[in-house]
C-alpha cells in the first residue's frame, strides 16, 4: 500500500496555483465569535472572494488557451460572468414565508448543486438560504484546510439566521451528499436542546450516511503530504478545473473529513437508538439513486431508517433502468437494494420505488409499499420514459433537472458559457486527462419533476 501511495505523489502534472493558494478570509469555527450572523458571514465570504480575485484569478492567463479554465478571468468556465455567481451564499427571502428551509450542499460542490429546488422553494412561500459552506465554491484548495468542525459551525449560523428571521414559523433542512450528513448531525443536537430550533423535517438528497473503508486511509495520505516532494499527496485527483460550479480535484483531507463526519453521525445515531428504543428525529425524506459510487447504498436503510420509529419517514429510490434492452448492458446485480426492500416486510418506513412500469417498457411509475408490508399499493404512473441513453441516476444527478444549463440533457441557447450534460470527447484511449466514468457519468435527473413534488407535499405534511 505505501509503495503504491510514493508511485501516485510521483505520478502526473503538479499542482496549479488553485491547489495551493491559501485563503485566510475563510470562515473556520474558530472565528465563529467574531462571525455571529448571517450579514457576518456575507460580509467575510465578500472578502474571501476578493482575496479569491486577487491570488487566483490575476495570476492566471486569459486568452484562447485558457479558455475552459475556470479560473481565466472573461473565460467560458468563469463563474464571474455570471450573475448571479452561484458559488456564493445566498438568500431568497419573503414578506410572508409559509416557513423557511436551509440547503446545505456537499463535499467539492457549492451552492449551485441546490439552485433549481432553492428557486422552485422560493415559488412556493419558502425563506430560502443556500449556504455556501467553508472551503467550497472558490478554489480546491480550500478542500485541503476545511474541518468538520468548520462546516458544523457554518450549520448553526444559518439555522441560527433562519429561526431568528422566522420566529415560531417550522424550519426545515436539506442537505445534498455530505449536506446530510451536517443536516443530521444539527437534528441529533437539537433532539436534545443543544441547538435551535429543532428541524420541521430533514429531505435529504443523495446522503453520505457512511462512505467507503478505503476512505479511513485518507488520513494517513494526507499525513505524508507534508513530506518533502510529497505536495502531491494531498489529492485523491488532481484534474483540470473547468467545472464553474464544482471542484473536479479531491483533497485527500476531504475525504477524511467525510469519514469523520459520517462515522461521528453514525456512532451518535447508534448510541442514541441503544439508550432509548423510542429515539426520535424529525420526519426524513430521503431521496436516493439505487446505484451509487459515493456512498455506501445500504447504509441509509441499514444505519438511519431502519433504526428510527415507524410511520415516520420515507424513502424514495430511483431504480435502474430495468427494461430489456438496458438491461443487457448492466452488470448482474445491479441495483440489489430495490429487491431487497421490495421483498422486506419488516420496514418501519415507507418506501416509493420509481421504477420501469415492467421490463418490456422504459414506461415509470412510482410504486408506494407502506411500512411492515410487502405488496406495494397500485402502481403510479408517472408519464414519463427512461431516455434512451440512462441506465441510471447517479450520486451527483438527483437535484439537477432536464434543463438545468450547466448538467442538462440539453445545451441552452447561450452558448457563451459552457455546458457539461453531454460531453463527448472522441479520441484514442489514453489521449486526454479525463477519466472515461467521468464523462459517461448522469448528471441529471430526468424524472426531476417526481421529485418536487414529493418534496412540495412532504413540506405541506411537516409544516404542522
Amino acid at each position: 500500500m505505501l509503495f503504491l501511495l510514493l508511485a501516485q505523489a510521483c505520478d502526473g502534472p503538479p499542482p496549479k496555483i488553485w491547489h495551493t493558494v491559501d485563503l485566510t478570509e475563510e470562515f473556520t469555527a474558530d472565528k465563529a465569535d467574531e462571525i455571529r450572523t448571517l450579514k457576518d458571514y456575507l460580509a467575510l465570504e465578500e472578502r474571501l472572494f476578493a482575496q479569491l480575485d486577487e491570488a487566483v484569478y490575476a495570476q492566471t492567463g486569459t486568452g484562447p488557451a485558457y479558455a475552459l479554465f475556470r479560473y481565466s478571468r472573461g473565460s467560458i468556465a468563469d463563474p464571474q460572468t455570471q450573475e448571479p455567481n452561484w458559488n456564493r451564499s445566498f438568500e431568497l427571502t419573503q414578506v410572508s414565508p409559509i416557513g423557511g428551509i436551509l440547503l446545505l450542499h456537499g463535499m467539492s460542490d457549492s451552492p449551485y448543486s441546490l439552485r433549481a429546488l432553492a428557486q422552485s422553494l422560493h415559488a412556493r412561500g419558502y425563506w430560502v438560504v443556500g449556504l455556501r459552506l467553508p472551503g467550497h465554491g472558490t478554489a480546491p484548495s480550500g478542500l485541503v484546510h476545511v474541518r468538520a468542525e468548520d462546516m458544523i459551525a457554518a450549520t448553526q449560523l444559518g439555522m441560527t439566521h433562519l429561526h431568528h428571521s422566522l420566529g415560531e414559523k417550522p424550519v426545515h433542512m436539506l442537505g445534498y451528499s455530505t449536506g446530510a450528513a451536517l443536516a443530521l448531525d444539527f437534528a441529533l443536537d437539537a433532539m436534545t436542546g443543544d441547538a435551535k430550533p429543532v428541524p420541521a423535517s430533514l429531505i435529504l438528497i443523495s446522503p453520505a450516511i457512511r462512505v467507503s473503508n478505503a476512505a479511513a486511509l485518507a488520513s494517513f495520505q494526507d499525513g505524508l503530504s507534508v513530506l518533502p516532494g510529497m505536495d502531491r499527496m494531498a489529492w485523491l485527483d488532481l484534474l483540470p478545473e473547468y467545472d464553474p460550479y464544482k471542484y473536479n480535484s479531491f483533497a485527500t483531507n476531504a475525504a477524511d473529513v467525510v469519514h469523520r463526519l459520517t462515522t461521528g453521525v453514525d456512532g451518535r445515531i447508534a448510541k442514541r437508538v441503544r439508550a432509548n428504543k423510542g429515539f426520535i428525529l424529525p420526519p426524513t425524506l430521503v431521496f436516493k439513486s439505487a446505484v451509487d459510487a459515493t456512498v455506501t447504498t445500504e447504509a441509509v436503510v441499514d444505519n438511519l431508517l431502519t433504526l428510527l420509529p415507524p410511520y415516520r419517514h420515507e424513502l424514495v429510490l430511483y431504480d435502474i433502468n430495468r427494461s430489456a434492452v438496458s438491461s443487457a448492458l448492466l452488470k448482474d446485480n445491479s441495483g440489489p437494494l430495490t429487491t431487497r426492500l421490495m421483498k422486506d416486510k419488516s420496514l418501519p418506513f415507507t418506501v416509493t420505488f420509481i421504477s420501469n412500469e415492467s421490463p418490456e417498457t422504459s414506461a415509470l411509475v412510482a410504486r408506494h409499499k407502506q411500512p411492515f408490508t410487502v405488496e406495494p399499493e397500485k402502481p403510479q404512473a408517472l408519464d414519463t420514459n427512461w431516455p434512451a441513453d440512462v441506465l441510471s441516476l447517479s450520486h451527483i444527478a438527483l437535484s439537477f433537472p432536464p434543463n438545468d444549463p450547466l448538467y442538462g440533457r440539453y445545451p441552452p441557447e447561450d452558448d457563451n458559457f459552457i455546458y457539461l450534460g453531454q460531453i463527448a470527447l472522441r479520441s484514442e484511449r489514453g489521449l486526454h486527462r479525463l477519466p472515461a466514468d467521468l464523462l459517461l457519468r448522469m448528471r441529471y435527473n430526468p424524472f426531476y419533476q417526481s421529485l418536487e413534488n414529493k418534496l412540495f407535499n412532504w413540506l405541506e405534511s411537516t409544516n404542522g
